[in-house]
Protein backbone atom coordinates (compact mmCIF):
# COMPACT_ATOMS: atom_id res chain seq x y z
CA UNK A 1 0.00 0.00 0.00
CA UNK A 2 2.50 2.74 0.87
CA UNK A 3 5.19 1.28 -1.25
CA UNK A 4 2.76 2.28 -4.65
CA UNK A 5 2.84 5.01 -3.07
CA UNK A 6 5.95 5.83 -2.91
CA UNK A 7 6.46 4.73 -6.89
CA UNK A 8 3.85 7.24 -7.95
CA UNK A 9 5.43 9.95 -6.31
CA UNK A 10 8.84 9.21 -7.95
CA UNK A 11 7.09 8.75 -11.34
CA UNK A 12 5.68 12.17 -10.73
CA UNK A 13 8.88 14.02 -9.61
CA UNK A 14 10.93 12.00 -12.77
CA UNK A 15 8.08 13.59 -14.87
CA UNK A 16 8.05 17.13 -13.41
CA UNK A 17 12.17 16.95 -14.05
CA UNK A 18 11.66 15.73 -17.70
CA UNK A 19 8.85 19.25 -18.84
CA UNK A 20 11.15 20.97 -16.49
CA UNK A 21 14.25 20.14 -18.23
CA UNK A 22 11.41 20.88 -21.64
CA UNK A 23 9.94 24.15 -20.90
CA UNK A 24 13.58 25.56 -20.39
CA UNK A 25 14.54 24.12 -23.65
CA UNK A 26 11.94 25.77 -25.45
CA UNK A 27 11.57 29.00 -23.41
CA UNK A 28 15.70 29.62 -24.71
CA UNK A 29 14.65 28.73 -28.36
CA UNK A 30 12.51 31.40 -28.37
CA UNK A 31 14.24 33.81 -26.49
CA UNK A 32 17.04 33.24 -29.03
CA UNK A 33 14.70 33.47 -32.34
CA UNK A 34 13.01 36.89 -30.63
CA UNK A 35 16.38 37.97 -30.31
CA UNK A 36 17.82 37.39 -33.18
CA UNK A 37 14.49 38.80 -34.97
CA UNK A 38 13.93 42.13 -36.75
CA UNK A 39 10.49 42.86 -35.66
CA UNK A 40 9.48 39.70 -32.81
CA UNK A 41 5.38 38.88 -33.66
CA UNK A 42 3.01 39.15 -31.31
CA UNK A 43 1.99 35.42 -31.00
CA UNK A 44 6.29 34.72 -30.49
CA UNK A 45 6.48 37.45 -27.52
CA UNK A 46 2.72 35.37 -26.64
CA UNK A 47 4.48 31.81 -26.92
CA UNK A 48 7.99 32.91 -24.97
CA UNK A 49 5.80 34.62 -22.14
CA UNK A 50 4.17 31.45 -21.71
CA UNK A 51 7.02 29.02 -22.03
CA UNK A 52 8.72 31.41 -19.34
CA UNK A 53 5.51 31.25 -17.04
CA UNK A 54 5.07 27.01 -17.43
CA UNK A 55 9.12 26.85 -16.95
CA UNK A 56 8.96 29.24 -13.55
CA UNK A 57 5.58 27.40 -12.27
CA UNK A 58 7.35 23.64 -12.34
CA UNK A 59 10.54 24.71 -11.01
CA UNK A 60 7.70 26.57 -8.01
CA UNK A 61 6.24 23.14 -8.16
CA UNK A 62 10.19 21.29 -7.53
CA UNK A 63 10.73 23.37 -4.69
CA UNK A 64 7.43 22.58 -3.06
CA UNK A 65 8.15 18.90 -2.90
CA UNK A 66 11.73 19.40 -2.15
CA UNK A 67 12.79 17.68 -5.25
CA UNK A 68 16.72 18.13 -6.56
Amino acid sequence: MFGKRKFKRKNYDQQLIENIDLFRGRWNQLNDILENSIEPSEKGLFDQKLAKAKYFFLLREARHRHIK
